[in-house]
């Protein structure tokens, strides 16, 4: 059965067009998109689609709401550290599942509201954890910086696994291991145990997090 096919005969509302939407660009990539595209996998009209969106745009913001609805919220007035560590966990988890949504996070001009309460509780966590406002606008960009920047490396990278990490950093360097001997380290210890992604991510939300609780202060 064609995927969508079972929903077909499902009248259309915004919201099932979004997640259709969302489903197509995950299996095909952003470039997979259209209206075209999408009224055929709704089993609709490209016309009919424009009753309950505006236009791609507006399919785009809602389209990014559903990630922000992926991501942990953090409980406002809990442990922000923990709190912090589980947003930035599910955002990484998030962003693996919607590669496409990589650098557009933050760029719509009419967030819906799952980007709303997302935002409001991981400011709302830093406050009332005690930094001051400044410092909690510091704090959650170095944090967003950080994940949207590792998720971009994680999708470019070219290996996905510790073996063709290894693979990898052989091939880079090859015959040239004594004239690079920081880089010939490197492919010796990629070859003994690999590129663990989720260990890397960790290790420098971790570190980030250390850094915001000397930041706090006793």
């Amino acid at each position: 059965m064609a995927r969508g096919a079972s929903t077909k005969n499902e009248p259309l509302s915004k919201d099932r067009i979004v997640q259709a939407a969302t489903a197509l660009t995950d299996a095909g990539g952003f470039e997979s998109l259209s209206m075209r595209n999408l009224a055929e996998e709704l089993g609709a009209a490209p016309m009919a689609l424009y009753r309950h969106v505006a236009n791609k745009e507006d399919l785009l913001d809602g389209m990014v709401d559903v990630v922000f609805g992926e991501m942990y919220a953090p409980v406002i007035g809990g442990d922000w550290k923990t709190e912090l560590r589980e947003r930035g966990v599910s955002a990484r988890a998030a962003l693996r599942r919607h590669p496409w949504a990589i650098g557009l996070m933050e760029t719509r001009m009419h967030p819906g509201p799952a980007s709303a309460v997302h935002h409001n509780a991981t400011m709302g966590c830093l406050r009332e954890a005690g930094f001051p406002f400044r410092e909690a606008v510091h704090a959650y960009n170095l944090l967003d910086s950080y994940t949207y920047g590792f998720a971009l490396q994680e999708k470019t990278i070219p290996f996905e696994t510790p073996e063709e990490s290894a693979e990898m950093a052989k091939a880079t360097v090859g015959e040239q291991g004594s004239e690079y001997p920081y880089l010939a380290e490197v492919v010796v210890e990629l070859g003994s145990r690999g590129y663990d992604y989720t260990e890397e991510f960790e290790f420098g939300l971790d570190f980030i997090l250390d850094g915001f609780e000397r930041l706090l202060g006793p």
